[in-house]
């Protein structure tokens, strides 16, 4: 391969791997803006303890538990290749992953990717969950759960064997995050005053909708990354198919939200249009590489519908999920993994029923482990908070700190 090409490719990886830090940021600004001020040092902490541990975790195994190195067609379903990180002889080569990237450049892609998953979480348990709880949870999840099932499939395993295919993880990352984030809200209960003595939902309005909206642009710009990326090369023509189809999923996504949530409710709710957009981008990450631009339309539209509906489902089940993450995660994640049976260059009744079997065989796993950590730390150190630290906000007595100290106006 020509030098130029090889570092062109590395270049762009890297910009990807950058973009895909920056929807930390996003991540960040979205769970603060819709929650209330008295715990956003709280999602602060969490955010910034997620990239972090996860980083560490990945470094020290996620990595090789996640790419063990299965036999071609055996089937894999756990190796691990050992501690650390040691990057192979022709790993500075274009001889490493066809030219694409260097070994160093595809562990740190990779590990941008691992933190995404427990951030889902942190938006969904925001404001009631033990922030000890929650760190051993991040390092359980993250460390063994997440690098498990991406080896699945990533990692050559036995769903990558049977034809499974994820682009870029609306199953593998945001499926991942969102079913965990599903048992911690059933596990949690709801806040305090969410449902009232009739059992009628009540909104728990955010302290910062502007907040929130920079938030979900700046996810929006790294989702060029987050699928750009997955391309794993510079390919002029795949690359940016890949980022139209994105683009164009996550606008309709939008503007698929924002009609039926005002068409059911008779307002113009931003927050259900934010979501939309966030609903069209997990939608599309399965097969971006696979659609035309009016099949992303499409993927993008019913991905809003479905986060409309999703959000009244919750209500109705009495679950509380502050920043709709279930919603937007899980239920447009597995919408956007099926999506590939039925739309774009690989549908076929064959590849739905493979589609449906991996969302099955991951949710269930998930699940399961999600069970066994949070039941554990239900029992020996308790997940909730207590009453009174919940009505005086978790930056108060979790961090004894207050994220606006010269704006207490609006505290509860």
């Amino acid at each position: 391969m020509d030098a130029g090409l090889f570092t062109a490719n590395n270049v762009w990886m890297m910009v990807a791997t950058a973009l895909v830090f920056f929807m930390h940021t996003g991540f960040a600004f979205l769970e603060i803006g819709l929650t209330r001020q008295k715990n956003s040092i709280n999602i602060l902490f969490k955010n910034i303890f997620i990239i972090t541990s996860g980083l560490l975790l990945y470094y020290a195994w996620g990595f090789n538990l996640m790419y063990p190195g299965f036999e071609e067609g055996a089937g894999g379903i756990l190796k691990f290749a050992g501690f650390g990180i040691a990057a192979p002889e022709n790993g500075m080569t274009p001889e490493y992953a066809s030219g694409g990237y260097t070994w160093w450049t595809d562990f740190l892609f990779q590990g941008m990717f691992a933190a995404t998953a427990a951030t889902i979480v942190s938006g969904a348990v925001a404001e009631r969950m033990k922030i000890g709880a929650f760190m051993i949870f991040t390092i359980l999840y993250l460390g063994l759960v997440y690098p498990i099932v991406g080896s699945w499939k990533w990692g050559l395993g036995f769903l990558n064997d049977w034809g499974f295919y994820d682009f870029a993880g609306s199953t593998l990352v945001h499926s991942v995050g969102g079913w965990a984030a599903l048992i911690a809200i059933i596990l949690l209960g709801p806040r305090i005053g969410k449902f009232g003595e009739d059992g009628k939902s009540k909104a728990i309005p955010g302290h910062s909708i502007p907040m929130a909206t920079a938030g979900v642009l700046i996810l929006w710009l790294g989702w060029f990354g987050f699928n750009g990326g997955s391309v794993l090369s510079a390919d002029p023509e795949l690359t940016s198919l890949v980022l139209v189809t994105t683009c164009l999923s996550a606008a309709a996504g939008g503007i698929g939200a924002m009609l039926l949530s005002f068409i059911l409710h008779k307002n113009l709710d931003l927050t259900m249009f934010l979501n939309g957009i966030l609903g069209g981008l997990v939608g599309i990450t399965a097969g971006a590489d696979l659609m035309s631009p009016n099949e992303a339309v499409i993927i993008g539209f019913l991905a809003g519908l479905i986060i409309v509906l999703a959000v009244a489902l919750i209500d109705k089940l009495k679950l509380d999920d502050p920043v709709g993450a279930v919603a937007v995660h899980l239920a447009c994640g597995i919408w956007g993994t099926l999506a590939v049976g039925v739309f774009g260059s690989k549908a076929s009744s064959e590849q739905l029923l493979t589609q449906f079997y991996g969302v099955a065989i991951i949710g269930a796993f998930c699940v399961v482990s999600t069970l066994i950590i949070l039941g554990i730390l239900k029992l020996v150190m308790g997940i909730r908070v207590s009453n009174e630290e919940e009505i005086d906000g978790l930056d108060l007595h979790e961090h004894g700190i207050d994220a606006y100290p010269d704006f207490r106006m609006n505290q509860h």
